[in-house]
């Protein structure tokens, strides 16, 4: 059964309430773009491609539904997320479409479209560096949730196991959102792709053990010598693999690439809320008096990553611009 986040509806958003997911399937109605924003604010979706995708429809909603001013439009969806490229490749490419007279509603079905066919592309070149038989250990959600539709590592390994890899999957939980505990289980239950969740400071010691052969991760940002901004803990699982020589691979569409920026200590790094650390499932877990830092983020550096699957092929991290070339 392929999943799929969002349903554009002409005059309304359709999005699959995430933070209510595994237990309970719940789907927001959103008629204006401060709906929009504050979907993506509130991480009722989140995945840096379906962050893009939504913004693009909450674009619409705004100027074209709302008859609202679109720099105004624009500012208020740019300003709910720091990190995800997508978000402004997204929000760039609406506005730059308004100011040629498209329409910008069939652009934004198009942007939904091409990351589609982006993932399924990124899914049949990745799969061939999946070994038969592999297990492989991956971070947060990349699955369909996460963008428009089938995934990006996560798609990687779904076309690997339909490839007829007969792989395994590790699962880091992702603090403090479980992300990977509550949706990236979910997608593979829903396709019966084997797998097991793990707490995320398992994954070194199975690693050591030789369980893991090889990590395949998202990104939110990738920058022009390929360092690559992803959900926190990612960095501590590329340092992992490169002390158990495990090859380690970031798969993300090249919409999700930076060529702007060229290090990734530039990039902004956004910090949530402390309570997020401090309360798991509605439950508080840690004493009320003491504080917390909640780092949404981290960057891995490129020298860490094995390589970057994209739907132009796969490129070492220092040669990633070259798959923005036509």
């Amino acid at each position: 059964m392929e999943v799929k986040p969002f349903y554009w509806k002409g005059d309304k958003l359709l999005l699959l309430d995430q933070r209510k997911l595994p237990h309970q399937e719940v789907w927001l109605e959103l008629k204006t773009y401060e709906e929009v924003a504050k979907a993506i604010k509130e991480m009722a979706v989140r995945g840096a491609p379906a962050i893009g995708c939504t913004a693009a429809y909450g674009f619409v909603l705004g100027v074209k539904v709302q008859k609202e001013d679109p720099e105004k439009v624009y500012e208020t969806l740019k300003n709910t997320r720091p990190t995800a490229y997508n978000l402004f490749w997204a929000l760039d490419r609406m506005m730059k479409a308004l100011k040629e007279g498209k329409d910008i509603e069939e652009e934004a079905k198009e942007i939904e479209k091409e990351d589609y066919e982006a993932n399924k592309r990124m899914g049949e070149i990745g799969s061939e560096i999946v070994p038969l038989n592999a297990k492989v250990l991956t971070h947060c959600n990349t699955g369909a949730l996460a963008t428009a539709g089938w995934g990006t590592a996560l798609g990687v390994i779904r076309s690997a196991h339909y490839g007829g890899k007969n792989i395994f999957v590790w699962v880091d939980e992702t603090r403090p959102y479980l992300q990977g505990a509550r949706l990236t289980a979910w997608e593979l239950v829903k396709e019966s792709i084997p797998h097991k969740i793990i707490t995320d400071s398992t994954a070194g010691f199975l690693m050591k053990k030789g369980m893991v052969d090889l990590v395949i991760v998202g990104a939110d940002r990738i920058t022009a010598k390929g360092d690559v901004a992803n959900k926190i803990g990612t960095y501590t699982l590329a340092v992992l693999c490169k002390e158990h020589n495990v090859p380690f691979y970031v798969a993300a569409p090249t919409s999700t690439i930076d060529s702007n920026i060229k290090s990734g200590e530039e990039i902004i790094i956004e910090e949530r809320s402390p309570e997020e650390v401090k309360v798991c499932g509605g439950c508080a877990i840690a004493p009320k008096e003491s504080d917390a830092l909640h780092l949404a983020f981290d960057i891995t550096p490129a020298e860490l990553i094995t390589g970057i699957i994209t739907e132009k092929g796969i490129f070492k991290p220092e040669r990633i611009t070259e798959a923005l070339k036509d």
